[in-house]
């Protein structure tokens, strides 16, 4: 575990740097190098006790022994978090634990039971350093604070009396005390790590977001680029004219792509059914794919128009790219749906625009199925769960041998009229 804001509070001997989190929670929470002096030295107000009882006790030279080891002692706990900075080691720390100790025992013959109030400040020390573990000595110390006075004679103090000094009863009172605030220290720095948490997945999740948007934009925009460009080149020497036209096409594009490129990368780009079908349509076109293309989109909700968009332009970027088909449709429900083709299809493994469509339909509760279909084809099937039943997971099979039928005889009628 990292160091704890307060610099001598830690549960392990091993020492290891504050992490960034840690250090936002001392700069958020005002625990100021200033604020540790204010809260170390309010205590030392008790030692007015310890003082007067070195004055009634103690005589001459022995007083003055007693008022300077409780000088020294006041003046190291003052200089504690110097001492014991963030970071610090733990020989340290008990090196430093042990010369209060040995403070507090030399103290103790010259104040007699009133010098075990310095008991309370090691106790202080102790909780903050072990927790739980330091239930022993913080027991040991309550005991020898009763008893101590007791058994020797010289001091004349009953076991009535001594069960009446504040002392016993204020050292395991302060542990628990201590005890609290070191678990409200720690919860502080388990929220601060796990909001530093939260905030780098959410760098990393915008970062994949706008991977996979820019992926899905590039490579269907690119891939009608690729179409247009090869068509004004084969048009150019029989006819410049369309060949002009299919590179100021190609231009349009290029200007829709780099606003849709910055759209995505500042978070307002907006797919929608109605545009990707257009979009496709003109692209099955250039390729020498006949479409068969829904023209009314209100059958779709608002809430999956933008998923809807999307698998239209994966799947009809997968159709040209890969499919070598003749003919493609495309067949929409208000909770499905589906992009059919007469190719062959592609034995290469899922690219990251089909595992990035998987991923916004799973995030709509719904899912992707992809998969050749009988007796020819390829469809690319994405449903939702909500707005109508959806098709079963596998597409029910009359309905694809009605699709296959009608993509069929759609490409048969294209052959005849194109002479092929």
């Amino acid at each position: 575990m990292g160091q704890s804001p307060v610099p001598w509070i830690n549960v392990s001997d091993e020492v290891t740097p504050c992490n960034k989190a840690e250090a936002e929670l001392v700069a958020k929470s005002g625990w100021s190098p200033s604020w540790r002096w204010v809260g170390l030295a309010i205590p030392l107000v008790y030692l007015i006790f310890v003082v007067v009882s070195v004055r009634q006790n103690s005589y001459g030279a022995a007083a003055i022994a007693g008022y300077a080891l409780l000088a020294a002692f006041a003046v190291c706990w003052l200089v504690t978090p110097a001492v014991l900075s963030p970071g610090t080691g733990g020989w340290r720390f008990w090196a430093w634990y042990a010369l209060l100790v040995a403070l507090t025992a030399a103290v103790i013959p010259f104040a007699r039971a009133a010098g075990f109030v310095l008991c309370v400040f090691i106790t202080l020390l102790t909780v903050a350093r072990l927790g739980a573990r330091s239930a022993p000595i913080v027991a040991a110390m309550a005991i020898a604070a009763l008893l101590v006075p007791v058994a020797v004679g010289s001091w004349h103090v009953s076991l009535a009396k001594s069960f009446a000094d504040v002392t016993p009863v204020a050292i395991p009172v302060v542990a628990l005390a201590m005890a609290a605030v070191m678990q409200v220290v720690h919860a502080n720095q388990a929220l601060a790590q796990a909001r530093a948490e939260v905030a780098r997945l959410a760098a990393e999740n915008e970062r994949i977001r706008i991977a996979r948007d820019l992926h899905d934009l590039l490579g269907h925009s690119l891939t009608t680029i690729t179409v247009k460009a090869g068509l004004a080149r084969r048009l150019g020497p029989a006819d410049p004219a369309g060949a002009v036209d299919q590179i100021a096409e190609v231009e349009e594009l290029c200007r829709r792509v780099l606003a849709d490129v910055r759209a995505a990368v500042s978070g307002y780009r907006e797919v929608t059914l109605a545009s990707e079908l257009a979009r496709g349509r003109e692209l099955l076109r250039v390729s020498g794919i006949t479409a068969h293309l829904p023209t009314a989109t209100d059958v779709v909700g608002p809430a999956h128009q933008e998923l809807f968009g999307w698998a239209v332009r994966e799947g009809l970027t997968n159709v040209i790219r890969h499919a070598r088909a003749r003919s493609c449709e495309v067949r929409v429900s208000a909770s499905c749906i589906e992009i059919i083709d007469d190719g062959h299809g592609s034995a290469a493994p899922p690219g990251n625009g089909l595992r990035g469509l998987r991923e916004r339909a799973a995030a709509a509760g719904g899912g992707v199925d992809a998969g050749p279909v009988q007796p020819a084809g390829w469809r690319l099937r994405v449903w939702v769960p909500a707005g109508g039943a959806p098709l079963t997971a596998g597409g029910d099979a009359g309905e694809a041998r009605q699709a296959v039928v009608a993509v069929q005889g759609s490409t048969l009628a294209a052959a005849q009229g194109s002479g092929r």
